[in-house]
């Protein structure tokens, strides 16, 4: 499986095989007689933290909606469904999660157990619509855990691929809603020095997109959740900034067919809260990513921080895009127990430029207790790392019960968690 290549294109995998069973029983036997395996989702991470120097296994055959329970008002499905399949499902239902991530092609265990996010003041990160997760241990037994009854439930969802293999999960509905998208055009910094808060909290989802060229946010997405006649109209102009005259790309340049309903044109909640549609599927997308998350409180003050980078950092960008997150539960959860902004920043393929960059954007980040996303690029030591983490022995301890053998590990577990 040496030609295995990450979705980006920029990380080659090291596994041996790829194995793709068909149904719980066939996963339970590939675990069993494996020394060492880990499961592989739909490539969208940036780093290592997919790889293996053993087995890979995909569930990409595991991907079925088992049960749909409208009184509980929950949903299980196989570890390997994707979000696109799963929303057309229950919006065809007359249900919903309260939030997406950008891009709707990702698998929903791989993105619950790396903290994965979509926006909002409100909104926590897609793990927070887990009820119950079902694990394969390396021992080949079976695991359920639910959310207010195991203590190790918060410990367990955002797993980082570590304790086992997610053959099921549970997870939360709401009723199907309805979401309008309006882009806003050139959103001063300065803005944000007297109503940040009200910014950021101004509609279900806000979105600042800026290239740091100058102290502007280039792009405002906002995402308005729409009342039962779905009458609602998007103000005709956003601290400042005036509607786009027409759809937008978040890049500059870039073609606009892949990208989300704009226009204030009202739709169902999947096809507006991502960026990007879901019947456009990307076979690779030629950049890197990085993101780190800070406290809400700090925003403003970081924003002004990486402004003092913006020569150094608009050469090498493609986009960067500032989101807001609900604080979470979840031991290994950037957002754990703080209400959190995601910096985010699409780099341009050039590697080696953007390492040299990084360890400044974390320098200037520092001040404010900055946690990298997990799948994505960052230069930050272990130790600075896992300082952040206050529940990260009892995280420890987890993998070391669950997985007694290390059969899940990989170099970027041992480097990041176990060193």
């Amino acid at each position: 499986m040496g030609d295995q290549l990450n979705w980006a294109g920029n990380y080659r995998y090291s596994s041996l095989e790829l194995l793709e069973p068909k149904n719980i029983e066939e996963v339970k036997d590939l675990v069993v007689n494996r020394r060492s395996i880990r499961v592989l989702g739909s490539r969208h991470s940036f780093n290592g933290i997919a790889d293996t120097g053993g087995s890979h296994l995909s569930l990409r055959k595991m991907n079925r909606v088992i049960d749909l329970d409208r009184e509980q008002n929950i949903v299980t499905v196989e570890g390997g469904i994707r979000y696109g399949d799963l929303c057309r499902y229950l919006n065809d239902h007359g249900c919903a999660l309260y939030n997406l991530a950008s891009l709707p092609h990702i698998s929903v265990a791989g993105a619950v157990a790396t903290a994965t996010h979509g926006s909002g003041v409100h909104n926590a990160s897609l793990a927070s619509s887990v009820r119950a997760i079902e694990l394969m241990k390396s021992d080949g037994e079976v695991a359920v855990l639910t959310r207010g009854v195991d203590p190790e439930f918060d410990g367990a969802v955002v797993g980082l691929g570590g304790l086992g293999v997610v053959t099921k999960l549970t997870l939360d509905l709401v009723p199907s809603f309805q979401v309008s998208q309006t882009v806003y055009e050139r959103l001063p910094f300065s803005a944000l020095d007297s109503d940040i808060e009200e910014i950021l909290s101004a509609a279900y989802s806000v979105s600042l997109f800026t290239n740091w060229a100058e102290p502007i946010f280039n792009q405002v997405w906002v995402k308005q959740k729409l009342g039962t006649n779905g009458e609602d109209e998007a103000p005709s102009h956003f601290f400042g900034a005036l509607p786009a005259p027409e759809k937008r790309h978040m890049v500059s340049g870039q073609s606009v067919v892949n990208c989300s309903e704009q226009l204030g044109a009202p739709g169902p909640w999947y096809e507006r809260l991502p960026h990007f549609r879901m019947d456009f599927t990307p076979s690779a997308g030629n950049e890197l990513q990085s993101e780190y998350f800070i406290p809400r409180r700090h925003a403003l003050e970081a924003i002004h921080a990486l402004g003092k980078l913006g020569d150094r950092i608009a050469p090498l960008l493609f986009i960067s895009e500032i989101r807001t997150i609900a604080s979470d539960t979840f031991w290994m959860s950037p957002c754990y127990h703080q209400d959190s902004v995601g910096l985010h920043f699409t780099w341009k393929p050039e590697w080696e430029r953007v390492r040299e960059l990084l360890p400044l954007i974390e320098h200037e980040l520092e001040p404010f207790g900055v946690r990298p996303h997990w799948a994505k690029l960052f230069t930050m030591e272990p130790e600075r790392l896992q300082a952040r983490y206050e529940r990260l022995a009892d995280f420890r301890q987890l993998l070391l019960r669950y997985d007694p053998t290390g059969k899940f590990r990989n170099s970027f577990l041992d480097h990041y968690i176990m060193n």
